[in-house]
C-alpha cells in the first residue's frame, strides 16, 4: 500500500454511491495517461548472438561513438590489494592486472550512438550481451576458473541480475592469443601427420591381445572382413554392383560408399573393440584402410574403407586430413564468440566511451587479446593499437570546471552523472517543465522499434549503464561547445579540439587522481582538483616510504608512530597507513632515515642484549616475525598472482624470508668492495662501514635516552672481521 494511503473503517453505502463513485473514478482513470513502458534493451544470449551481431555490425559502423560498460564476479582478490592512497602507478597497474586476471566479465554492455540530422538527436542502440567462460575447444580436459567476491555476487543479486540467463545462455569467447595457439597446435597435429586418440587417421600399432575374448574377437572380425572384403572383389570382377545395406544403426556392420569408395560402417562396438579391429585391417588386409571421422564419443564415425591401391589409400587419407582439419578449423573459429563483438569495435576504430574504465579496458585486455603485459608502460601501447581513441566520463566530467559547475560539483559516480546531466533522458519523459532541459535528445532503437518515451531502466545492467555513459557523454560535449546541429555526417567526433585535452586519459588511481595517458603512456599525477579529492595524507614521497608488517597485531598506528618518533624525533614519522592489521606503511620525513631505520632494525635484531630489549622499538620487533623493506618489497609482493587475506601470510607464500631488506645493503656494499679491491682495501672499506653503522646507532640509541654499552660495537666489528676470513 503506498505512504499516503489511509485505512479508513468499513462503512456500508448506498448501491447508487457506490455506483456513482465508480463511474466518476474510471472516468478519471482513463483521463490519466498510461505509464511509460520499460527501458527499451536488446539483452543477447547465445540463442540470438548470431542474429545480434549482424545488426550489431551495421549500428557500429554506421555510429559516431560506442558507449561499453561491464559487470564482473568481483574486483580485489583480497583486502590489501584494495586502491590505496599510498599506490604508486606501478603497483596500481599491478593490482588492476591482478583483479582482471582472476575475476570473470558476465556481463557486457555495447551501445552505439549515432547522431540524426533529421530529428535533431543521437539515436542510441544499447545491447545487453551476457557473457560467460565457458570452454567449447576441449584441448587439455581443463576448465576455465575464476573468482567469485562475495560483495559483488551480493550486489549483482540486489539488483536482479539474471545468473541464470548468464551461466545458461552466456555468450562463450577465445581471446586471439588462444586462437593462435589453438591453430599451432592443430598445424603442429598435421605437420607430424598425427591426430589426436578421438580422430585418428592413421594406422596404429597393433593392439596387443591381453585375453582369450580378444584372441576370439579379433579372429571373428579377420573372418567378418575377409568374408566382406573377398565379397567386394567377386562383384568387381563379376561386373556386379556393389549392394549397400539398410541404414540401421542396429547392425554392427553396414555396407556403404565413403568419397566414392566401398567402406564398411562400424556400428555399437566399444571403444577397445575399434582398436582391435583397427589393429586387424592393417595386419591381414593391405588394401583396407580404417577411418574414424569427426565428432566425438558415440558421434564419431569408424569406417574400414576399401581402396585399390597404396597411391589410392594415401590420397583417401590426404582427403580425409584435409576434410577433417577444416573442421577442426571451423571449430575453432566457431568458439570465438563474443570476441567478434571486440575485434568489430577495433577494426571499425571507432570512439570508445566508458566511465572510470581502466579496470574495463583491462579486463577486455585479458578476456579477448591476450595475457596482461608486466608493466603498465607496455599495457598502454598494447592497448593503443587496438582502441586509439577512448574517452572515460569520469576524467572528464573531473576534469571540466564547466561541467563541474553545471552539476554543482556532485559526484561523479555514473548515476549522479546521469541524473544531473540528463534529467529528461533519464525519466525518458517529454516533459517541458523539467527545472533542466537536456541540450541532446536521445532516442533509443531495438531492433525496428523507435522510442523516445520509457521509464527508468535498471541500473547496474550493462547494457542500461553503457547507455547512461553514452548520454553523460553526448551532454558534456555540447556544454564543451560541441554543436550537433551543424554536425556533419563526414566529421569524425574524436577529430574535435574540445575533446583533445581528454582524450585517452584514464585514471590510474581513483583514489590519488593519477591518470595515465594511453597514447604516449605519460602519468599525471592530481588531475582532480582539491574540492573533489579530499587527501588523508600529506605528500605521498615513495622513497621515504618503509613498509612493515608482522608485527603484534596489539600494535596500533599511533602506537608505532610513537615508538620510531621516540628514536628518530617528533618529526621524523610523517604518517602511518594500514595496509590491513598485518602490515602499514611508515612515512619519514627524508629518504636518509629509512636506510638509518632499517640498519638499526637489522643491528636491534642481531644483538639480542640488554640495550636490544629496552630500546623503544623493541615494542615494534616483539615475537620476532616483524619485517621491514623499502617499497620495491611492496611492488614485488603485489606483483605475485598469489593472493591470501592477510598480507604477512601474502608476503611468507612469496617466499621473502629475510626480516629486514636494507636500501642500501652493507654486505652487499662490502661483497663488491671485496671483489673489486684487494684484501687490505675491503678491511678499510669495513672499517668506514662500521664508523658509519656506528654512528647511525650511536644517534638511534642516544635519542632512546638509553647508556651505551661498548660491547655492542665490538661484537660489529667481530662479526664483520669474521665474515672476511
Amino acid at each position: 500500500m503506498p505512504k499516503t494511503a489511509k485505512q479508513w473503517p468499513f462503512r456500508a453505502i448506498s448501491l447508487s454511491r457506490a455506483l456513482s463513485r465508480s463511474c466518476s473514478t474510471t472516468t478519471a482513470t482513463s483521463a490519466v495517461p498510461p505509464p511509460p513502458p520499460s527501458f527499451p534493451l536488446k539483452h543477447v544470449t547465445r540463442s540470438n548472438f548470431e542474429s545480434a551481431l549482424a545488426d550489431l555490425r551495421s549500428v557500429v559502423r554506421a555510429a559516431d561513438f560506442v558507449a561499453i560498460d561491464l559487470e564482473m564476479t568481483g574486483v580485489t582478490s583480497s583486502p590489501w590489494r584494495e586502491s590505496f592512497e599510498f599506490d604508486r602507478f606501478d603497483v596500481r597497474y599491478l593490482k588492476v592486472k591482478d583483479s582482471a586476471e582472476k575475476f570473470a566479465v558476465v556481463q557486457f554492455g555495447v551501445c552505439p550512438f549515432r547522431w540524426d540530422s533529421q530529428s535533431l538527436s543521437f539515436i542510441a542502440h544499447p545491447h545487453n550481451f551476457f557473457v560467460f567462460p565457458r570452454q567449447e575447444l576441449l584441448v587439455d580436459g581443463s576448465s576455465y576458473e575464476f573468482l567469485c567476491q562475495t560483495t559483488s555476487i551480493d550486489f549483482l543479486a540486489k539488483y536482479q541480475f539474471d545468473f541464470n540467463a548468464c551461466i545458461n545462455g552466456g555468450i562463450s569467447y577465445l581471446s586471439r592469443v588462444q586462437e593462435d595457439e589453438a591453430v599451432t597446435r592443430l598445424n603442429l597435429l598435421y605437420e607430424d601427420c598425427q591426430l589426436g586418440s578421438r580422430h585418428s587417421l592413421k594406422e596404429v600399432r597393433d593392439t596387443p591381445l591381453v585375453s582369450m575374448t580378444d584372441v576370439f574377437f579379433s579372429e571373428r572380425m579377420k573372418i567378418r572382413l575377409g568374408e566382406w572384403h573377398d565379397a567386394l572383389l567377386r562383384d568387381r570382377n563379376l561386373g556386379s554392383p556393389i549392394k549397400r545395406t539398410l541404414n540401421d544403426s542396429n547392425q554392427p556392420f553396414q555396407t556403404i560408399f565413403f568419397k566414392m569408395r566401398p567402406a564398411l560402417a562400424l556400428n555399437g562396438f566399444t571403444s577397445h573393440q575399434l582398436k582391435l579391429i583397427q589393429s586387424v585391417s592393417k595386419k591381414h588386409f593391405k588394401d583396407l584402410a580404417y577411418i574414424c571421422m569427426n565428432g566425438e564419443g558415440s558421434s564419431s564415425q569408424h569406417l574400414v574403407v576399401y581402396t585399390d591401391s597404396e597411391h589410392d589409400k594415401d590420397l583417401l587419407m590426404k582427403e580425409v586430413k584435409d576434410e577433417h582439419r577444416k573442421g577442426e578449423e571451423m571449430k575453432i573459429k566457431n568458439t570465438i564468440g563474443f570476441r567478434h563483438v571486440i575485434d568489430l569495435l577495433s577494426s571499425e576504430q571507432k570512439l570508445i566511451v566508458g566511465h572510470n574504465c581502466f579496470l574495463d579496458v583491462a579486463h577486455i585486455y585479458s578476456k579477448f587479446f591476450g595475457p596482461l603485459p608486466s608493466t603498465a608502460e607496455k599495457f598502454v601501447t598494447s592497448v593503443n593499437k587496438y582502441f586509439p581513441q577512448i574517452i572515460d566520463t569520469k576524467v572528464l566530467l573531473n576534469a571540466n570546471d564547466i561541467l563541474q559547475l553545471r552539476m554543482k560539483r556532485s559526484s561523479t559516480s555514473l548515476s549522479s552523472a546521469f541524473s544531473s546531466l540528463c534529467p529528461q533522458i533519464a525519466l525518458g519523459s517529454q516533459r517541458s517543465d523539467l527545472f533542466f532541459q537536456s541540450r541532446v535528445k536521445v532516442e533509443v532503437q531495438v531492433d525496428d522499434t523507435r522510442s523516445s518515451i520509457w521509464s527508468s531502466g535498471a541500473k547496474h545492467e550493462a547494457g542500461y549503464d553503457a547507455f547512461m555513459t553514452g548520454c553523460i557523454f553526448a551532454q558534456a560535449c555540447s556544454h564543451l561547445g560541441i554543436d550537433f546541429k551543424v554536425f556533419s555526417p563526414t566529421e569524425h567526433l574524436a577529430n574535435s579540439e574540445k575533446l583533445q585535452k581528454h582524450m585517452n586519459l584514464l585514471y590510474l588511481s581513483w583514489t590519488n587522481g593519477d591518470t595515465i595517458d594511453l597514447s604516449t603512456g605519460h602519468r599525471t599525477a592530481g588531475i582532480l582538483s582539491s574540492s573533489n579529492l579530499k587527501k588523508r595524507y600529506p605528500k605521498i614521497l615513495f622513497e621515504n616510504i618503509v613498509l612493515v608488517w608482522g608485527f603484534p597485531s596489539k600494535l596500533k598506528a599511533m602506537e608505532i608512530k610513537e615508538c620510531v618518533c621516540k628514536v628518530f624525533g617528533p618529526t621524523s614519522v610523517t604518517s602511518i597507513y594500514h595496509l590491513d592489521e598485518t602490515a602499514v606503511f611508515v612515512q619519514f620525513g627524508s629518504a636518509e632515515l629509512v636506510s638509518e631505520f632499517l640498519v638499526l632494525k637489522e643491528t636491534l635484531e642481531r644483538n639480542d642484549n640488554a640495550i636490544s630489549v629496552l630500546h623503544p622499538l623493541s615494542k615494534l620487533l616483539e615475537g620476532g616475525n616483524t619485517h621491514a623493506a623499502d617499497y620495491g618489497t611492496y611492488k614485488e609482493i603485489c606483483s605475485s598472482p598469489i593472493s591470501k587475506v592477510l598480507f604477512a601470510d601474502q608476503a611468507e607464500a612469496v617466499g621473502i624470508k629475510w626480516k629486514t631488506k636494507l636500501v642500501e645493503s652493507e654486505v652487499e656494499v662490502r661483497t663488491q668492495d671485496h671483489e673489486c679491491s684487494h684484501k687490505q682495501s675491503t678491511v678499510n672499506s669495513d672499517s668506514d662501514s662500521i664508523q658509519k653503522n656506528r654512528r647511525k646507532i650511536d644517534y638511534a640509541i642516544r635519542s632512546s635516552g638509553h647508556d651505551i654499552n661498548d660491547s655492542i660495537y665490538d661484537t660489529e666489528i667481530k662479526q664483520i672481521s669474521a665474515a672476511n676470513l
